[in-house]
């Protein structure tokens, strides 16, 4: 399997010392649905049918989207988008969208951590890395990108983000 280590996500996608929007975790988190079915024991709650969630900047959209929350805090730990292609965009400190697509989606919330499978891509600033499975440490500005064993993970960097740096 080919890997792409990129620890200095600001060298492809973001510019300076760019953050996910301080404020999101904060805020509440709305969701829409065509249905939902809820387990009280397992904490889980599935939404089906053109599902949308908005948590301040956040907005993921899905066929199918599972929220998981922590037995012991009752806080959201994960949350799991599947469809075709889910979607998941989100404000930096600074004003720039992160977005991100694939057909699997695992928002990892407690370990502010997003990571993408099938079709995977992750853009910003008209930058855009593409690979099978993209994991993303927001914080950190880490990522990893992974090709599917024959495939590749590419790359496209645009002139003026090279050029701010």
């Amino acid at each position: 399997m080919r890997i792409s280590h990129l620890s200095l996500l600001a060298c492809l996608l973001v510019s300076g010392q760019t953050l996910a929007l301080s404020t999101d975790s904060q805020q509440p988190v709305y969701i829409d649905s065509n249905s939902q079915q809820l387990d009280m024991k397992s904490n889980r709650v599935t939404f089906l049918g053109n599902v949308k969630l908005k948590q301040g900047s956040i907005n993921i959209n899905a066929d199918k989207l599972i929220v998981i929350r922590n037995e012991a805090t009752g806080k959201i730990q994960d949350i799991q988008g599947f469809g075709q292609l889910a979607t998941f965009s989100q404000l930096t400190d600074e004003g720039k969208t992160l977005y991100g697509e694939a057909e699997q989606l695992y928002y990892k919330m407690a370990n502010d951590e997003l990571i993408m499978i099938d079709k995977a891509m992750l853009a910003q600033d008209d930058s855009e890395i593409r690979g099978k499975k993209i994991r993303y440490k927001i914080s950190l500005q880490k990522l990893i990108a992974d090709s599917d064993g024959d495939g590749r993970v590419s790359t496209v960097l645009q002139p003026q983000t090279i050029q701010q740096k």
